[in-house]
């Protein structure tokens, strides 16, 4: 009977991961359909572009990092109060949320659009790309806010159960900038930069239908709570600085590159290709990892600190084995994906061996990544970010520059040290994970506090 009683409860957790996980992939399905898109838009336009637009579509991400690290907190608080029935906290803590998105996307767009020039010059990349790179930057950057919102919203309805709705406005978002994208780059004067305008008035519309959709969530008369901003600030900003310690670890990585005494351009113009390529197993990966975020918050909300635990690792299995079937298609049609993105055969090459190499470790990748994202439902953000951050920065990097720089082993050697950095960081998150620790201090993540 007991057994029985389990293998229900265990059932329970596989369906209840799946309704949020297969959502998940599906958007960050389009979301890698989008950036495919742009990538080869950009390639129709040669090397220089699709180099520069790495570049950019970095800086770009690099912008949008407080909007996924307020995300990170506001899934997990939010998703706790909504399985609690705490219904006035839960509304004031969207409210909170969705304003503090507000405030932070125009204060960075507007500083993205005045300093992008500056940045791009401060970096050390070839002077070609800089004069491409600039008025990209600066219509990514004049989208922020509605990207920030996006963002924001799309977080509260997963964390609130409705992830559907998230579903079909990022369904909208996609094809919406696909189409644009083709039309503004070859049939209007804007040409390149019709990559980031398609962009920028894809997420325009689809913030307009993540905030009709979350309307009946916030309360009746808005209100902003300092006391909800800080709980959330305390869990998302770990998640932040992960982020950007992250980005700019592969802003070092574009300009290890730079420095290759030969073909540095053409390297670099693969890297992001492959990346993209790549990317096609990440975001799956990704997808499940905010999943986790949301099954882990959930039940712990509802006070089941061992399915909590249960559930994090069905998700994790589920999406390992996602990931390396996925993976293994991918590396069976390496060529055939290179050649999409660009017709310059070093290019090409250059992509198939960062794919072949990349991907031994992807579904390693994928259990670690997943299981992270676990422990951020659980606000245990801290320690992911301290894993991450040492496996990129004491690993990854430093093996990159003497590798390949020093010892003049090319850009082979900077995809295996990412391989080698990967290892590491999957073994030490899987460890910390197992140890439960974070169950522990799970409740007092999340206590009832006063609205003021």
């Amino acid at each position: 009977m007991l057994r029985k009683l389990k293998n229900k409860k265990i059932q329970a957790i596989i369906a209840e991961s799946w309704s949020v996980s297969w959502p998940m992939a599906l958007i960050m399905g389009f979301i890698f359909f989008i950036g495919l898109a742009d990538v080869y838009v950009a390639g129709r336009f040669g090397k220089e572009v699709q180099a520069a637009y790495g570049v950019a579509f970095q800086l770009y991400f690099i912008f949008s990092i407080i909007a996924n690290a307020l995300t990170v907190g506001t899934v997990s608080v939010v998703s706790r109060l909504f399985t609690s029935h705490r219904k006035k906290e839960f509304n004031i803590a969207v409210d909170s949320s969705l304003l503090s998105a507000i405030v932070a996307g125009s204060a960075f767009g507007i500083a993205g659009v005045l300093s992008c020039g500056v940045i791009i010059n401060l970096l050390g990349i070839p002077g070609v790309l800089k004069a491409l790179s600039i008025p990209l930057v600066r219509i990514y950057s004049a989208g922020l806010l509605f990207n920030y919102l996006l963002i924001s919203t799309n977080g509260v309805l997963r964390a609130c159960k409705m992830i559907k709705k998230s579903l079909v406005t990022m369904a909208v978002v996609c094809v919406l900038n696909i189409v644009l994208n083709f039309t503004f780059a070859f049939h209007t004067p804007l040409r390149f930069q019709g990559i980031a305008v398609a962009t920028l008035v894809s997420i325009f519309i689809g913030m307009l239908m993540n905030i009709a959709f979350a309307q009946k969530l916030l309360s009746p008369r808005i209100t902003f709570s300092w006391e909800t901003i800080k709980k959330i600030f305390n869990i998302g900003w770990p998640a932040g600085l992960l982020q950007i310690l992250w980005q700019f670890g592969a802003m070092v990585l574009y300009l290890i590159l730079a420095r290759l005494p030969a073909h540095n351009v053409e390297i670099m113009a693969a890297f992001t290709n492959g990346l993209r390529i790549e990317s096609a197993i990440f975001l799956p990966a990704f997808a499940f990892n905010l999943a986790n975020a949301v099954v882990v918050g959930n039940l712990l909300g509802r006070g089941e600190q061992d399915d909590a635990y249960r559930g994090g690792m069905i998700t994790a299995y589920m999406g390992f084995f996602t990931v390396t079937i996925l993976t293994i298609l991918v590396m069976l049609n390496a060529f055939t994906i290179a050649s999409f993105l660009s017709d310059n055969p070093i290019v090409i090459n250059e992509c198939a061996k960062y794919i072949f190499i990349s991907l031994i470790v992807e579904p390693l990748m994928a259990w670690g990544v997943i299981l992270s994202g676990g422990l951020n439902g659980a606000g245990d953000t801290r320690s992911v970010m301290k894993i991450i951050t040492l496996s990129v920065w004491c690993v990854r990097i430093p093996l990159s520059y003497l590798l390949a720089l020093h010892f003049g082993f090319g850009a082979p050697a900077v995809w295996w040290s990412m391989n080698t950095s990967i290892i590491v960081q999957t073994f030490f998150v899987s460890r910390h994970y197992f140890r439960k620790g974070w169950l522990r201090r799970a409740e007092k993540v999340i206590v009832p506090f006063e609205v003021k």
